[in-house]
């Protein structure tokens, strides 16, 4: 009877330490909705020119005879976004958020997240907000894998580019909601991994 009780009692310890652990593993994925992970452009409709394909995983564009884009299907408000990205030293790129016209999307209609090392002005280059936060700290993303994270909470954004913080609490309040625009422009662009986590 003992040997019995001791056998249940290590399987019911094992038991919960199984339950307790699974919500921990799960909760760290909670609320993330990938937007491409290398295989699909579902969650994309494209406009402009661009050549977008997917290559090994990666969606690439390097050829367009105007500024174009890859715009989510969904609007969003308040979000977290992680972006993987490459650019080549003169690309012209960037993450548009909140895009309120998906058929007309520009720094007028929408927040750009720049990525575009080679811009006159450096203070709105990669890692700035174009016209609402200039970048704290100036860095060159081009010839190298980088991540983006961005967070829009209301007229509230921050700006994270490989762990730095460019943008810290960028504030405007002329799109309070839209879609995700990914930009081609010049030079040669690519994504590799976009998560968007509503808030």
């Amino acid at each position: 009877m003992t040997r019995w009780s001791a056998l249940a009692a290590v399987a019911l310890a094992a038991a919960v330490a199984l339950t307790s652990s699974h919500p921990a593993s799960a909760q760290a994925n909670d609320g993330w909705v990938t937007l491409f992970d290398g295989k699909s452009l579902d969650h994309f409709s494209p406009i402009g020119d661009a050549n977008w394909r997917i290559e090994d995983g990666v969606l690439v564009a390097d050829k367009a005879s105007k500024i174009s884009y890859m715009v989510s299907r969904q609007d969003y408000t308040d979000f977290q976004i992680r972006a993987e990205f490459w650019v080549s030293d003169d690309a012209n790129s960037g993450i548009f958020i909140r895009c309120t016209d998906p058929n007309s999307v520009g720094s007028k209609t929408a927040y750009e997240v720049n990525i575009f090392d080679t811009r006159p002005d450096p203070s709105y280059g990669t890692g700035a907000i174009v016209d609402v936060a200039k970048a704290a700290t100036v860095l060159k993303a081009g010839g190298k894998w980088n991540v983006y994270e961005i967070t829009a909470k209301g007229s509230t954004f921050d700006v994270t580019l490989n762990g730095v913080k460019t943008v810290v609490g960028g504030t405007d309040s002329k799109f309070p909601k839209g879609r995700i625009a990914l930009q081609y422009g010049a030079g040669v662009v690519k994504f590799r991994k976009v998560e968007i986590k509503p808030m």
